[in-house]
């Protein structure tokens, strides 16, 4: 199965149901996915350097929710992140929004989630800094998902965080003692407070019902790679991956996702036209950055981390550029050269 067919199949249902609930973004997205490697996306013409054969093939939309474009994107990424991978234990800490701000989040996407990604890594910094923990500045990369393995709209922060941290005053490297990093009930505490304090400074409305005790989750993950992986699944191409949508029968759509708590495999099966409204909310706002980096991760930070990689001696490979996509000639297999491209019919007017 892949998306594009049930955006077609559902799209004026969708429509008609979701109209007044669909924000411009996520309209846009919808547009996109519908035109993917169609000629609506524009057109390319290329050419074999070998055979001369000519052809007109698609263009991608290159929309980030769009789950057939974006892997170049992906693998750049994840090769980035690589080249900064220290030889220390590896800690995920993930920073969820309790259910009763959901509606709040849900209003004002842009704000809330930017008081998410600094609330959390300002926690974590102050955690960090503080002498009793680790006495130095520790760096971050950090993901925003919106989404749970069902789909449904839940926003909550993944931190990828090494076991160690700069002492910028002793010009040193600290290295965290044994596989613990913080105590997740003391950093839930400090960030409700920072976030609280946030959307209060923001003169947003709190709900009444907002729960005294916040879950922050801390776990061990060993050497990191594994981790990066997993976020980088969600970071340029949507939130379901085609191979797991399941079926498309007499209106349903089926897909499979892993139990958070048992980890066995489950399968949802709803409308076609909610199954579209579950991918199409976690769509971020133009331009919102969905994984940053912080301290001597950032990317302004390559000299400081030049100096830890140099300290822990670690030996890097220099990853060469990875290529991009090529077309290859149907007839010979050699790489096609573009020579045109043309314009879709409803941007000419």
């Amino acid at each position: 199965m892949n998306l594009i067919s049930i955006v077609e199949q559902f799209h004026d249902l969708f429509v008609a149901k979701y109209a007044e609930r669909l924000l411009p973004v996520q309209r846009n997205a919808l547009n996109a996915i519908r035109r993917c490697r169609t000629p609506d996306a524009g057109e390319l013409n290329v050419r074999c350097p070998d055979c001369d054969q000519t052809e007109w093939r698609p263009r991608s939309c290159g929309h980030r929710s769009c789950p057939q474009c974006q892997n170049h994107e992906t693998s750049r990424w994840l090769d980035r992140q690589q080249a900064k991978l220290l030889p220390v234990d590896y800690f995920m800490v993930t920073f969820t929004l309790p259910y009763e701000l959901r509606p709040l989040a849900w209003s004002f996407q842009e704000q809330i989630y930017a008081m998410l990604f600094s609330c959390a890594v300002g926690t974590l910094k102050d955690f960090g800094l503080n002498p009793k923990h680790l006495g130095a500045e520790v760096g971050m990369t950090a993901v925003l998902h919106t989404q749970t393995r069902r789909l449904d709209f839940h926003p909550h922060l993944h931190v990828i965080v090494p076991g160690g941290g700069v002492d910028k005053n002793r010009r040193q490297w600290k290295k965290l003692k044994g596989q613990y990093l913080f105590n997740a009930f003391n950093l839930a505490k400090v960030f409700r407070a920072k976030f609280l304090d946030a959307v209060n400074r923001a003169e947003l409305k709190l709900p009444v019902d907002v729960p005294e005790k916040w879950v922050v989750d801390c776990q061990h993950v060993g050497t990191g790679l594994p981790a990066l992986k997993y976020l980088s699944r969600y970071l340029y191409r949507g939130v379901i991956a085609e191979k797991n949508i399941l079926s498309c029968r007499t209106g349903q759509v089926s897909f499979r996702y892993a139990d958070s708590a048992t980890g066995q495999t489950c399968t949802r099966t709803l409308p076609g036209e909610d199954f579209l409204w579950l991918v199409l909310q976690h769509v971020l706002p133009r331009g919102f950055r969905r994984v940053r980096d912080y301290g001597f991760l950032h990317g302004n930070a390559k000299r400081l981390l030049g100096l830890v990689q140099l300290i822990l001696r670690v030996m890097l490979e220099p990853i060469p550029p990875r290529p991009r996509p090529v077309f290859k000639c149907p007839l010979c297999k050699a790489v096609m050269e573009i020579t045109a491209f043309r314009r879709p019919a409803w941007m000419s007017g």
